[in-house]
């Protein structure tokens, strides 16, 4: 991946981050008294356990949600900091963990995103496995963030 395509991606994420999260604050929650989208979509849905408690899906969903938001943006600012690393060095270590970073923010958030919108098997796919996918992704990202800092020794001028 090439140093300005690394930057103007973590921009784009970033910024989407920032909407994403201002959409399921504003639009996927109720709000005085009159059931949001998630409480109307998940109405019928019984109530989730989630460590050994249980609450409604909604919350779940929603809870979910801002999981994919909160890891976006996290994701998005290690994409800008691997970016501005890529303007002092190139390396190929840098360019795949910048991929890694990106597939994750995509298959991790957005898989996220889908499920609780369009539902768990939303066009036949169940978008909770695919999540794991890009989990793996941003984990093998911060592996290879980590082998080029071990390597890397700077020249000293």
């Amino acid at each position: 991946m090439s140093t300005r395509t690394c930057l103007t991606l973590a921009a784009l994420f970033g910024f989407c981050a920032v909407l994403l999260g201002a959409f399921g604050a504003h639009g996927l929650s109720g709000r005085d008294s009159r059931p949001g989208f998630l409480e109307r979509k998940y109405a019928d849905t019984p109530p989730k356990t989630v460590a050994g408690m249980e609450q409604p899906a909604s919350y779940k969903y929603l809870q979910d949600f801002q999981t994919g938001v909160r890891y976006q943006m996290w994701h998005s600012l290690a994409l800008f900091g691997v970016g501005l690393l890529m303007q002092q060095v190139s390396s190929k270590l840098l360019s795949s963990a910048a991929w890694c970073f990106a597939g994750g923010i995509m298959l991790f958030s957005g898989a996220l995103y889908v499920l609780v919108i369009c539902g768990p098997d939303w066009l036949g796919v169940k978008w909770g496995l695919v999540a794991p996918i890009g989990g793996t992704l941003q984990l093998l990202g911060w592996m290879l963030l980590a082998v080029f800092c071990f390597r890397y020794k700077p020249t000293v001028s």
